[in-house]
């Protein structure tokens, strides 16, 4: 019996110890926003592993993939009915698309991106583009930057990456479809967690969009349960932990031209996937 009791004392110091640290975070939200009291969009069965979401053209009609599928839906999150989709390629992993000014892409995890073709009828096709750089690499966030006209992919697990502590962006350029296999700017994981006062050795970001007032770049990231800022150049400027109850598995982002944000999540414990809708209040 006092063998269990002394076993049991250092699981009972350990656990203690954890709850501690959970304690210290802090939740507070970005000015413009409150990341406590979101409108809840539940989604249907069939987009339980939403993985990207992109607005259009208004706040409701969302345009989402999951991440096993070729194909795209239409949500609408006032139905109640099936969403139409659009099958677009073979199945495969899928991770974020995006709305560009010459079209939509959809990233696919190795890095390659599939330009869509006659979306919102029955020909629906796509064009992929392989990413030439070497590597192990996995990537679950593309954005649409309409100053430089190109899309940005952001890392989330690339050997190259690993042993300084970055995360790195790659960019693909729209007017000649090709990458550059350069990295355009790096995260640093150490001043993330800095400033999010929390412990992480990688920046694992799983979607970003950039915010149509502010023009600056949002991301979140799933595993870290992180909502990041920075400016365009990837310098980051702020940093907020996301609640676990409300941020299950946050995998999609994007913005209503008016600044509301919209986070997705995958389904969670409950089996449930959501759409959170953030509504923004102009500084």
């Amino acid at each position: 019996m006092k063998v269990r009791i002394w076993l049991m004392f250092p699981l009972f110091f350990l656990s203690c110890n954890a709850f501690s640290d959970r304690e210290q975070k802090i939740y507070s939200s970005p000015q413009g926003y409150d990341l406590k009291e979101p409108v809840r969009y539940r989604v249907r069965e069939s987009m339980q592993e939403i993985s990207g979401i992109a607005l259009f053209p208004d706040e409701h009609n969302i345009f989402a993939i999951n991440d096993e599928e070729g194909r795209i839906y239409q949500i609408d999150v006032n139905t109640t009915k099936a969403y139409p989709s659009y099958k677009f390629a073979m199945n495969g992993d899928f991770e974020d698309i995006c709305h560009t000014d010459s079209g939509w892409f959809v990233l696919k995890s190795k890095g390659s991106l599939y330009e869509i073709h006659d979306l919102l009828s029955d020909s629906t096709s796509s064009t992929h583009y392989k990413m030439p750089k070497q590597g192990k690499r996995e990537f679950e966030t593309i954005y649409f930057d309409s100053l430089q006209n190109r899309v940005v992919l952001i890392c989330k697990n690339c050997e190259d990456d690993k042993k300084k502590g970055i995360t790195s962006a790659y960019s693909f350029d729209l007017a000649t479809k090709t990458f550059d296999t350069t990295a355009i700017y790096h995260f640093d994981s150490r001043e993330i967690a800095r400033l999010a006062g929390t412990d992480m050795r990688f920046f694992k970001p799983s979607a970003a969009a950039i915010h149509p007032i502010e023009k600056r770049l949002y991301i979140v990231a799933s595993v870290n349960g992180l909502l990041v800022i920075a400016d365009l150049q990837g310098h980051v400027q702020e940093a907020y932990n996301l609640k676990h109850r409300l941020f299950l598995q946050p995998e999609g982002l994007s913005f209503a031209p008016n600044g509301d944000l919209y986070i997705s999540n995958e389904g969670g414990f409950d089996g449930t996937a959501s759409i959170l809708k953030f509504t923004y209040k102009s500084k």
